[in-house]
């Protein structure tokens, strides 16, 4: 008798097989097997909804079913109620920090429950299952090669993400970037950033602001006030950089 396929979207809901269970009547499908090992989610929830929350899961964290189950695929075991992945407890423990933080968030900022912003998984993940900024991702990545190597790490990312929601590829992203390596005294590195900046986004005049404090790190006077003057040049009204160009040019 050939056995029906059984699909769970998510992590955290489990299943097991039928156990002496009579073989359906032709033509008739049998019913799906039942969940088993629900810890979070209450046992009497029906199906359709267990599903629509694992289906909601596995978007926020951009995964699938085998990132927190036991799925080999291929003839493979497959064990849905498994508690073998360290990934499955660890959301199993995302999913009780979020329902303390819900609890809470009424009286922290001083609402009614049906007026406050829930918490999810989305609120962090984003679409990935480590849920670190662009910042901290490119950064890590210069620290073990250089900066080269965190730009690489970035323009992949972005080919990947971009136009969704799980990383700042806004001008800020790089920007940013560049800051932390100005202050860890990495002028060279911010300088690699920014001018990638300036080639995404061309009117940047806060690119260019922030280049002049990476050459004013490198002692490079007349690259900061070239610097400065092509961000007055984008942006006119920009008092911070005005400010700073009188400063140098006196």
């Amino acid at each position: 008798m050939r056995r029906l396929p059984v699909l769970v979207v998510g992590v955290l809901v489990s299943t097991s097989a039928w156990a002496g269970a009579q073989a359906p009547a032709a033509g008739v499908l049998a019913p799906p097997p039942p969940m088993t090992n629900l810890q979070i989610i209450p046992k009497d929830t029906p199906r359709p909804q267990v599903l629509q929350q694992m289906q909601a899961i596995a978007a926020a964290l951009g995964v699938q079913c085998n990132y927190c189950h036991v799925m080999e695929g291929r003839g493979g075991r497959t064990d849905m109620a498994a508690d073998d992945k360290p990934t499955k407890k660890a959301a199993r423990g995302m999913m009780l920090l979020a329902r303390e933080i819900n609890s809470k968030l009424p009286e922290a900022i001083g609402k009614a429950p049906e007026a406050t912003t829930r918490v999810g998984c989305a609120t962090c993940h984003r679409g990935v299952p480590i849920p670190k900024q662009i910042t901290d991702v490119v950064t890590d990545a210069a620290s073990a090669a250089g900066a080269a190597a965190g730009l690489a790490k970035y323009r992949d990312l972005r080919e990947k993400f971009y136009g969704g929601q799980s990383y700042d590829f806004s001008e800020n992203g790089l920007i940013a970037t560049a800051q932390r390596a100005i202050a860890a005294n990495k002028p060279d590195d911010a300088l690699v950033y920014l001018q990638a900046n300036v080639d995404y986004y061309p009117k940047s005049a806060r690119s260019y602001l922030v280049m002049s404090q990476a050459h004013m790190a490198k002692q490079d006077k007349a690259g900061a006030i070239k610097d400065l003057e092509k961000a007055l040049d984008l942006d006119p009204n920009n008092a911070q950089a005005r400010n700073q160009l009188e400063t140098l040019k006196k």
